[in-house]
């Protein structure tokens, strides 16, 4: 394999996750129209639980590839079931998708990395 492939293959998962968890990160915006004061801060932390799980799978997966690979894709499956994506494919698409397609690519990346 080409060195320009292992690179690339190295670094699509992490910048896809990194640009998903922004995106994941958009949705607790909503509690500034809602809550105020201590609610606010206990609203927004609540609303960023998903965020801070795919920060801390990303991290362990930046050095582990194969186990960030497989936490990915159960996070795909447990994301899919608790946000019922399955019920509709634009919301799988955008949600639980990328965290399947990072999963397989950092699983890629720990392969060709031997």
């Amino acid at each position: 394999m080409n060195k320009t492939l292992k690179k690339t293959i190295f670094w699509t998962p992490r910048l896809l996750m990194v640009l998903f968890i922004l995106f994941i990160s958009m949705f607790a915006l909503d509690v500034f129209g809602e809550y105020s004061g201590i609610e606010l801060l206990i609203g927004l932390f609540m609303h960023l639980i998903p965020t801070f799980v795919l920060i801390g799978i990303l991290v362990l997966s930046w050095k582990y590839e194969l186990i960030g690979g497989i936490l990915f894709l159960i996070l795909g499956i447990i994301f899919t079931i608790f946000f019922n994506t399955y019920e509709d494919i634009i919301n799988f698409l955008l949600i639980s998708f990328p965290v399947f397609l990072v999963g397989i690519l950092f699983l890629l990346s720990w392969k060709y990395k031997k």
